[in-house]
């Protein structure tokens, strides 16, 4: 997914390295999880707090502060076991920046899901990311904003998989991202059992679904649309 990197304000700036204990203490962490976080991360850093108080941006209930979490991976990446375990033991939203590589090598990429409070854990989105870029990429400017909900929804945007609605709220793009995700999978069982299957009459059959939620994964992934009430699948 083409997107920026972003140019996080030096008044946000908050430079504190978090032991991973700190997680395993919030959170129940099972011992796999923890392996891949000796195994896969260098160092955690609480990089910048995004808050009324830091860049001047009103809160809300459901994104009272936004962070920046950057995680240094020992290998090639960090995988979303990890950063789904950081992200139930932190109450706020998190934009993580992963990095690999040192030197002249040195990429990143940023990562988040998004994150819905007001549940212990809170609920999670699935995870979208940047493509890996070279560290030094020049950063963008944060994405215009009245408020943080606004900017919450600015800094996700360019990483979903596909273009949000006009007048679309942040939950309803990933309401309709998460029925995409369902039809996705079973498209692909469908095109599994079409090639498998040897009766005709059952064949033509499985196609005909197959037809339909195509057609319904093309309406809600369409930008232009407004409702998925009539989407075939539904009937």
């Amino acid at each position: 997914m083409s997107a920026p990197l972003y140019r996080w304000p030096a008044t946000a700036k908050f430079g504190r390295v978090i032991p991973k204990t700190k997680f395993y203490e919030h959170a129940t962490i099972s011992t796999t999880v923890r392996e891949k976080f000796v195994n896969e991360v260098q160092r955690i850093t609480w990089a910048y707090k995004l808050a009324d108080e830091t860049i001047h941006l009103r809160c809300s209930s459901t994104v009272p502060e936004i962070q920046v979490f950057t995680v240094d991976a020992k290998d090639d990446d960090v995988s979303e076991t990890v950063l789904t375990a950081i992200d139930k033991a932190v109450p706020f939203p998190i934009i993580f920046e992963i990095i690999r590589g040192t030197g002249n090598y040195a990429q990143t990429r940023m990562i988040a899901a998004h994150k819905q409070l007001g549940s212990t854990p809170p609920q999670l989105s699935a995870y979208f990311a940047t493509d890996w870029l070279p560290a030094d990429t020049p950063r963008a400017p944060l994405p215009p904003a009245i408020d943080l909900p606004s900017l919450y929804s600015g800094l996700l945007t360019p990483i979903l998989p596909f273009a949000t609605r006009s007048g679309e709220k942040m939950s309803e793009v990933i309401g309709r991202m998460d029925q995409a995700r369902k039809l996705e999978r079973e498209i692909a069982g469908l095109e599994r059992r079409i090639r498998s299957e040897p009766q005709l009459n059952r064949k033509v059959e499985l196609r005909r679904r197959l037809r339909d939620r195509t057609a319904a994964l093309a309406a809600l992934t369409d930008p232009a649309a407004r409702t998925t009430e009539d989407a075939p699948w539904r009937s």
